[in-house]
């Protein structure tokens, strides 16, 4: 069989492509290019000209033929592009999710194919298995703290037949040393940070690009607010209801409700004039309100998402502060003080339909179906315990417990529940939507 490794220049793809060639596959590796452009790259960080060379000499010390492939236009049309017009939209996409959707499992495979290759592999911490109605299922890796079954929650069964992923056995530390052991030269190279096959970039820059920054205010929002907010004691209540009576007895308003975001735009502040100083100059402030204050000012709402802690750069306050809402139309951002704001939390998000993904064809929820399941809503969360609701209006995830920053854009994966007489059971990815 004639495998094609995506070479990254990273170990994880290298000892991929390592195990294959001792296991007597017909292996060959390809480089993808998949961006030009420097602006917002944070140079000397995983730039692609090193990744390439080391990659070269990965596939020279194996012993296997390297190629080099240009995926630019298809990266920018189907990943960078969604990227911005989601940025401008106020949401916060996942380009790595993506970018195993549209372009290594896609356009990188179409490109192995053509080269004769029967398979892809790639150095995923994840696994596949075949079920006994000859599909295939997507699992978790090994390694519970690199497992990246995550970005790979898009893929289908065509997409899944036709991916190796030789790594998903094993622990980092045991990739890290067959690195080692074969001396290849990646093996002490530092893990990418960045986005996929762009690198590290300042993502306020990145998107400066083609986002026009425009100044607007950051407003703190106080916990008085939502003692005096109508939706958030309506919303206490329905959560309590549920809880107590279990969530598929919500109607479909009622869930969608406890989906839709908190709406912070009541929050309004009026000007006042004072005398100031021996010479009672006349100046203007804004009246003291005890929902909030104007903080600082920000270089432009898209430029911010749900929990972000950092770039902020305002001050004087005992703990953090996080963006809990944005509002693309008004440009203001909406910051809280503190991990446990209040408005970081929420117990409900909804998939639509035409967003709702499933791997395998036998996971598909019919209209009404209740399931229990486990799920993430960003790589490397632990598993949270939900229940998924199919309603005609989508999919609802009603979560045990709050989750903190439920992010528009992003992707919810929802994972069957591990079998407690197994320690080695790794949970099967089910499938996932965008929030």
């Amino acid at each position: 069989m004639k495998v094609c490794v995506g070479l990254s220049g990273g170990v994880d793809s290298s000892v991929a492509a390592l195990l294959l060639k001792q296991q007597g596959y017909d292996v060959f590796a390809m480089f993808m290019q998949n961006w030009h452009d420097t602006e917002g790259t944070l140079h000397g960080d995983c730039e692609w000209e090193e990744d390439k060379f080391v990659a070269e000499l990965v596939a020279r010390k194996i012993g296997i033929p390297f190629y080099f492939v240009d995926l630019s236009k298809e990266y920018r049309q189907r990943v960078v592009d969604y990227m911005f017009d989601e940025y401008a939209r106020g949401r916060t996409p996942n380009p790595d999710v993506l970018c195993n959707r549209e372009i290594k499992f896609d356009a990188f495979l179409k490109k192995a194919r053509e080269m004769g290759a029967d398979m892809v592999a790639t150095g995923h911490y994840c696994r596949k298995e075949q079920a006994p109605d000859g599909s295939w299922k997507l699992l978790e890796g090994i390694d519970p703290g690199k497992d990246q079954s995550y970005f790979l929650c898009q893929l289908d069964q065509e997409q899944l037949s036709r991916a190796l992923f030789p790594i998903g056995g094993l622990l980092k530390s045991e990739v890290r040393a067959l690195a080692a052991e074969a001396d290849l030269p990646s093996a002490d190279k530092k893990d990418s940070q960045g986005i996929c096959f762009v690198g590290k970039v300042d993502l306020p820059v990145f998107l400066q690009q083609k986002l026009r920054s425009v100044e607007g205010d950051v407003v703190e929002v106080f916990d008085a607010w939502y003692g005096d907010s109508e939706k958030y004691q309506a919303d206490s209540v329905l959560v309590g209801k549920a809880r107590r009576e279990g969530w598929e007895t919500l109607s479909d308003a009622e869930l969608a409700e406890l989906a839709t975001p908190l709406d912070y735009s009541d929050i309004q502040f009026e000007t006042e004039t004072y005398r100031s100083g021996k010479k009672h100059i006349k100046k203007t402030r804004y009246k003291a309100n005890p929902h909030g204050v104007i903080a600082g000012r920000h270089d432009g709402a898209q430029f911010y998402t749900i929990g972000q802690r950092k770039g902020l750069a305002i001050g004087g306050h005992a703990n953090p502060l996080f963006v809990i809402a944005t509002d693309i139309d008004a440009n203001r951002v909406y910051v809280g003080e503190g991990e446990e704001h209040k408005g970081l939390f929420r117990s409900v998000l909804r998939v639509a339909p035409e967003e709702l993904h499933w791997v395998r064809q036998e996971h598909e929820m019919p209209l009404g179906a209740v399931r229990r399941c486990r799920c993430r809503i960003r790589y490397r969360q632990e598993l949270q315990d939900a229940t998924l609701l199919m309603r005609s209006a989508g999919l609802f995830v009603c979560f045990d417990r709050p989750q903190r920053s439920i992010t528009p854009g992003q992707f919810a994966a929802f994972y069957a529940l591990r079998d407690p007489s197994d320690p080695y059971d790794a949970p099967e990815l089910l499938g996932s939507g965008v929030i």
